[in-house]
């Protein structure tokens, strides 16, 4: 499936990489009306192998996908040494996991469905980060 990249006006770049396609939509949509431009993916690899990893702002994964999950694209990113200021996402929550991964630099851990306040605020935190 080919990723999808939608500019609307001049906010940064946010990429949103998640095996659900009803949620890369809405959060495309969500994204959009808030001024940012887009990049979605169904998976790490895709996104790895896009020329958006070099100019995304923030980077928005599930937790849980196939092949390689979001914690493991963080780390992949961080290993390469490109730190784009991440906002992990799991509609399996786990205290544990989520205190492992804030350690680990995530900027965010939030659960699936998404409270849209605190999406902002991790969002707006994620781009001071980046800037």
């Amino acid at each position: 499936m080919a990723a999808t990249l939608e500019a609307t006006g001049l906010g940064s770049l946010i990429a949103v990489v998640d095996d659900d396609e009803a949620f890369r939509a809405s959060m495309r949509r969500l994204l959009r009306s808030m001024g940012y431009l887009t990049a979605t993916f169904s998976d790490a690899a895709q996104f790895l192998a896009s020329s958006v990893v070099g100019d995304a702002a923030c980077l928005i994964a599930d937790i849980q996908m196939p092949s390689m999950s979001g914690i493991e694209l963080h780390r992949h990113l961080v290993e390469s040494g490109r730190e784009i200021p991440t906002i992990l996402v799991t509609a399996y929550a786990d205290e544990r996991d989520e205190g492992e991964m804030l350690k680990a630099g995530v900027n965010c851990y939030l659960r699936k469905p998404l409270n849209e306040t605190e999406l902002i605020e991790c969002l707006r935190s994620a781009l001071v980060r980046s800037s």
